[in-house]
């Protein structure tokens, strides 16, 4: 009986070509980074003993028809959103917590609205089946409306926009006239927004 050699295939070469496409896959595979809301944390309150009155407070809900109610019971666009919440901090009715009157404000001064901008706070709820595009375009509004408030205030007394001096310090970081004028704006504008939890 006559020796004969088993073909046999060589599968040394396939680690090879498996090693370099797993190569190939994990450098040209683009992994998609988890994008999230920027929001800033509410100002340090350095009164929080104070006693918060109902009036200083806009409550906004979005309930489980993504509609926009303020105060529980008035029903709005999303577009007059703004308008309400910039007549709501810039009311300028009384004073703030040591006394100074808000003489930047252009309000009304309607004494069943909010006292001063220092005591003016916005309370967003939001139903656990409102859509998360609501949510959002929600805070937008809120936020645009205490961003038109500072730039109006930072043109009036500095011949900029907000984001002009955001800007400017920006690229002089040293300068600590800018740095005071932005603590100044922000002081007289404070954005104090809180979310409660949401309702069902």
């Amino acid at each position: 009986m006559s020796n004969r050699n088993t073909p046999t295939i060589n599968a040394g070469s396939m680690a090879d070509i498996a090693f370099l496409l797993l190569i190939f896959f994990l450098v040209t595979t683009t992994i998609d980074d988890d994008i999230g809301i920027q929001k800033m944390l509410p100002e340090k309150n350095t009164n929080a003993k104070e006693p918060v009155h109902e009036r200083n407070v806009l409550e906004i809900a979005i309930n489980a028809n993504n509609e926009i109610q303020l105060e529980g019971a008035t029903i709005i666009q999303l577009k007059e959103l703004k308008q309400f919440v910039t007549d709501f901090i810039d009311n300028g009715a009384t004073t703030d917590l040591q006394g100074n009157p808000c003489d930047w404000c252009n309000g009304k001064k309607d004494i069943t609205s909010s006292d001063h901008p220092a005591k003016a706070a916005i309370a967003l709820e939001s139903s656990r089946n409102a859509s998360y595009g609501t949510y959002i375009a929600t805070h937008n509004e809120i936020n645009s409306a205490y961003a038109e408030l500072r730039s109006k205030l930072t043109y009036s007394q500095y011949g900029m926009t907000y984001k002009e001096l955001i800007s400017a310090y920006q690229q002089d970081k040293k300068n600590n006239i800018l740095k005071a004028k932005i603590e100044d704006i922000k002081t007289k504008y404070p954005v104090l927004i809180f979310d409660n939890e949401p309702i069902k």
